[in-house]
């Protein structure tokens, strides 16, 4: 077994080839894993979690839960849980790292949407650490000298498409609110693993491989995963001493530590020094940045309200869209392989997707119809649409109730899927969702102190304009970039029943979506629901995963007029539900477990 330490900065940088456009769905099958290769080090009840997935069981637990995308992650959460520590304390844990063992997906440099449930008030409250557009941003930052829209790999990798980073602010404004063990101590598990080296797990070293020209063209990314200019392998021991201080400068100091000082200072210098394609950002946009908490949205379905993050996230007006709208169907007599009960789901999904496109941006800066378009009189009236036999030929926005008359053009932003989630439900009934993300897989390839820089701002419309209409996406100075993260908490009677978020871009609507109908309809647990074979559509295209029995729904919707591709569809869905029992499950897609005590 190899043994790696993230080296110091090697100089030049190493070539990498022009890149052609890649479409948004081009994107390669995410590496398969071997979890008892990659995670032999396991205490007895983790492993005991892996199996269970494998089984296809959930984790059934009486005080606490814990659901996350790696073990080691998981385990150091659940330590905190164990220790009597809170949901909000377990995910500082959780989150440090998973910042380290599966950078590719999220960290200090990105951010995140935290949805919490207080057992004590019976309040959700929702925060917003969504990444910030530069004060030096402009709604042509990415266009050529034409007005072309850049091709996105050209956007992404380097500083351009760096936002202020919101994940670091998202820690300390959790613990200070929520928050109940020592905040020092909660960084004990990430600094170690990251001084005495973690197992690189086989997804981490399948994606670097996938990803080697671009993580190569920077040299202190080429040096931390292809040290001597050999990619890292599954199995070798990685270390990160510059993470470990970055998190004990965090520790010490809190979030100011991260967003004043040297870290600050070399971050900016990352981004605007970037070769080939710096950026915006400076020393006074880390200096300003915030976490907003904001209203949830919360939308009816079947006797349940299911809540989450509100605009600058689709997530939670889009799923609540898809689900108000099904609202009147009865999907759990149709079942779960019934191609009339998907054709439903899917023209739901291409409905809201519409609104989506139309209405849905950062809502300090662009007026949005929240309460009209989860208004159930709103849903109903676009559900009257779905009572047809065959797919819906075109769907177009609809005209939710609104206070304010504005024109607006359709979104033509990309989401490539990355990302995390985590689920999180704590002895005293709290319960919380979060997910988090760098955006592309590793981010814009720029990495500073131990960790990688996001790429959020390609989140944003990379047209400001169609036939001199604005988008609302559109970037602006200042601005949260339109996202679909989408975490979830659904609340029965006011207490919440189940907590379930994932990762996989635009899609992530439609899985979590479909995790709700599993569970609530068709009556699977959260084992099952976060492992059942996914459908997706987003824009009429009909995703059906390969290899699965979703694969057998492709004749029949396609008689009902869909165009149907059969693709890898690799969610990451993490889901806890709260009944007699805790009952916990991870998505088998992933490397992630449940446990609880």
């Amino acid at each position: 077994m190899r043994r790696l330490t993230c080296l110091a900065t090697i100089a030049g940088l190493l070539a990498l080839p022009a890149l052609a456009q890649e479409a948004a769905d081009a994107v390669a099958p995410e590496a398969q894993t071997d979890p008892a290769a990659a995670f032999s080090g396991l205490s007895d009840a983790a492993q005991a979690a892996m199996a269970a997935k494998d089984a296809g069981t959930p984790v059934a637990a009486e005080n606490w839960m814990i659901a996350a995308a790696n073990p080691l992650a998981v385990e150091a959460g659940a330590k905190v849980l164990r220790a009597g520590g809170s949901a909000a304390d377990a995910m500082v844990a959780v989150q440090t790292v998973l910042g380290l063992v599966e950078p590719q997906s999220s960290g200090l440099g990105g951010g995140a949407f935290l949805v919490w449930y207080d057992a004590a008030s019976g309040k959700v409250t929702t925060l917003d650490a969504r990444e910030t557009a530069p004060l030096d941003a402009d709604p042509r930052q990415f266009q050529d000298e034409t007005g072309a829209p850049l091709k996105f790999f050209d956007a992404v990798v380097g500083g351009l498409s760096v936002g202020t980073p919101g994940t670091p602010m998202l820690l300390e404004e959790a613990h200070r609110r929520w928050g109940r063990a020592d905040w020092a101590g909660l960084f004990d598990d990430a600094i170690r693993l990251a001084e005495g080296g973690f197992s690189v797990s086989p997804r981490l070293a399948g994606l670097v491989a996938e990803d080697a020209e671009r993580l190569q063209r920077f040299p202190d990314t080429a040096a931390y995963f292809f040290p001597g200019g050999t990619a890292i392998a599954a199995g070798d021991t990685l270390t990160n001493a510059p993470y470990a201080e970055t998190l004990r400068k965090l520790a010490a100091g809190g979030a100011d530590a991260f967003y004043t000082g040297e870290i600050a200072e070399d971050l900016v210098a990352t981004v605007r020094g970037a070769e080939g394609n710096p950026g915006r950002l400076s020393t006074a946009d880390l200096a300003l940045y915030r976490v907003i908490e904001r209203p949830a949205v919360c939308a009816e379905y079947r006797a349940h309200d299911v809540c989450g993050m509100g605009p600058p996230s689709s997530g939670a007006l889009t799923v609540g869209q898809i689900l108000g709208m099904l609202d009147s169907y009865d999907l759990a007599a149709l079942g779960s392989q019934s191609p009339e009960a998907w054709r439903l789901i899917g023209d739901a999904s291409r409905l809201a997707f519409a609104d989506r496109g139309r209405y849905m941006a950062d809502t300090d800066f662009v007026p949005v119809p929240v309460k009209g378009l989860v208004a159930p009189e709103y849903l109903r009236d676009r559900a009257k649409l779905l009572s047809g036999d065959d797919t819906l030929p075109e769907v177009a926005p609809g005209a939710p109730e609104w206070d304010h008359a504005m024109l607006l053009a359709d979104d033509e932003s990309i989401e490539f899927p990355s990302t995390s989630h985590i689920s999180i439900v704590d002895a005293e009934g709290n319960a919380l969702s979060m997910t988090t993300t760098i955006e592309n897989g590793f981010g814009s390839r720029l990495m500073t102190h131990g960790f990688l820089l996001n790429n959020e701002l390609t989140d944003f419309s990379f047209r400001s304009h169609a036939d001199g209409v604005p988008i609302a996406n559109r970037v602006e100075p200042g601005k949260r970039p339109r996202s679909s993260m989408a975490p979830t908490i659904v609340l029965k009677d006011g207490a919440p029943v189940l907590v379930i978020g994932s990762p996989g871009g635009s899609r992530i609507i439609g899985y979590v979506a479909q995790g709700i109908i599993a569970h609530l309809d068709w009556g699977m647990d959260v084992q099952q629901a976060v492992a059942m074979p996914h459908l997706v559509n987003r824009f009429g295209t009909y995703d059906l995963e390969a290899g699965t029995a979703a694969a057998d729904l492709a004749e029949p919707l396609s008689a009902l007029g869909y165009e149907v591709s059969t693709r890898d569809l690799n969610s990451g869905l993490h889901a806890i539900s709260l009944g007699e029992t805790l009952l916990g499950g991870a998505d088998p897609r992933r490397e992630g477990i449940a446990l609880g005590e």
